[in-house]
């Protein structure tokens, strides 16, 4: 995914109500801008940390910039939480996700489940759908290794629940966790964060979901899936992960 028209470099002065930021262009000029990420974005809001914006100039916006990056532990993170089930299908269409590319056709937000709507469902070529359920990763507390959630989850382990019914009825049932950095080697669920979320996901993986761990390359100029990483979860031997090579 290439940032089109380039991002604009700022230092962050603070993050605040959830949805707003402040920041100081490399001119100077101070700005208040968009944030798109609802979540707590731990260790991702020092002030004056170097961020990249994105600039809109549609009529029908109330500010200008968003924020797109941020520069945390010496390297770039992505926050926007509108881009992971984009970058996630980029990662199917390149052969990253198991064999989830054979697939002939893939819709969006499809309803499922006890009234929710699957970020991708893969259909055609004779095999089982694929319920594909996409989360945004970017949360790092130990070098290397990245974690998911970085605050309490209840819609996340709902999604876990109703993707486990789809595995017992027959389908694929799918986690993709799109991390949104290039710094890590390994993926864990922070248990001690969300014990509720991680007692879901060891008991949709028993009853045979699947799950995958992506991690990015990120520039000021594009967001591009590099590669699956291992997911760390003792005692999930019934959960197929894969792990490639450089």
């Amino acid at each position: 995914m290439i940032f089109d028209p380039p991002l604009t470099p700022a230092r962050l002065i603070r993050r605040y109500k959830r949805f707003l930021f402040d920041a100081v262009l490399d001119d100077g000029q101070e700005v208040t801008g968009f944030c798109p990420n609802t979540g707590s974005m731990r260790g991702l809001t020092e002030p004056g940390s170097r961020v990249w914006l994105s600039v809109h100039d549609s009529a029908s916006r109330k500010y200008r910039h968003a924020l797109e990056l941020v520069e945390a532990d010496g390297t770039l993170v992505g926050i926007n939480t509108a881009l992971p089930n984009r970058l996630a299908l980029e990662a199917i269409r390149a052969g990253l996700v198991g064999d989830l590319s054979l697939y002939e056709t893939v819709r969006s937000e499809q309803r499922y489940g006890r009234n929710s709507r699957i970020d991708w469902l893969l259909t055609g070529n004779a095999r089982p759908d694929a319920y594909v359920e996409v989360k945004n990763v970017h949360f790092i507390r130990t070098p290397g290794l990245a974690e998911f959630p970085d605050t309490v989850t209840a819609r996340g382990a709902k999604h876990l629940f109703e993707l486990a019914d789809m595995a017992e009825a027959g389908h694929r049932a799918i986690m993709i966790y799109l991390i949104q950095r290039d710094d890590c080697e390994l993926f864990r669920l922070s248990g001690d964060l969300d014990p509720a979320y991680d007692a879901a996901f060891r008991l949709a993986a028993a009853r045979g979901i699947e799950a995958y761990a992506v991690k990015c390359r990120i520039t000021p100029y594009e967001i591009t899936p590099h590669r699956l990483i291992h997911i760390d979860e003792p005692g999930l031997a019934a959960l197929r992960t894969k792990q490639t090579d450089e």
